[in-house]
């Protein structure tokens, strides 16, 4: 399953259409666990498109894919009940796919507004966004940047319910996402 994303960035003054580098890109996420700790996994196939212009902010957009069968958490056998039913289906909803509907400035960094689909729901986000980085050559000569972005969702919010009731009365599965995403992006 694949992750989309897009995302416009680019030199001082010039708009750019950049795309995600696959190998070099991913998407991760931390829940709570039993309510004591947290556990972390990622996602290795992310691609889409960026478009940024710094003299216009508000043009940039981004679509990305994610591909929801790399969900990798380091324990093989939570990969494999991730990937059923109770959780992300993957044999129905293989991929995760992000559109951004608004971009501005705010503080040092960059804000983006979008529509998350995640298991068939599409719900708003807004994703905090570091970057992007001045561009630097790639060893292809492509010119390329990497961009850093954060959000928080609802597991709830986009039908991904599965839980359960310890004897002591927590949860096994927090509500609440962290997602981050780290891409490295070549100038088109």
């Amino acid at each position: 399953m694949r992750f989309a994303l897009a995302l416009a960035l680019t030199l001082p003054g010039m708009a750019a259409d950049y795309t995600i580098d696959s190998r070099h890109s991913s998407a991760s996420f931390s829940v709570r666990h039993m309510m004591v700790s947290n556990v972390r996994g990622q996602f290795s196939k992310v691609a889409g498109t960026i478009v940024y212009d710094p003299a216009n902010v508000a043009a940039s957009r981004v679509e990305a894919t994610i591909d929801v069968s790399t969900v990798d958490t380091r324990e093989p056998k939570r990969d494999a009940d991730l990937k059923t039913s109770e959780f992300f289906d993957v044999s129905k909803y293989p991929e995760m796919k992000f559109r951004s509907t608004k971009v501005w400035k705010e503080g040092a960094g960059l804000k983006m507004a979008g529509e998350l689909t995640l298991h068939g729901v599409t719900q708003p986000v807004v994703l905090d966004v570091e970057g992007p980085s001045p561009e630097v050559k790639h060893a292809s000569g492509a010119m390329m940047i990497g961009v850093s972005a954060t959000t928080k969702i609802s597991r709830k919010a986009f039908g991904l319910t599965w839980n359960r009731v310890l004897e002591t009365g927590t949860i096994v599965v927090g509500d609440e996402v962290a997602v981050t995403l780290d891409l490295e992006a070549l100038r088109k």
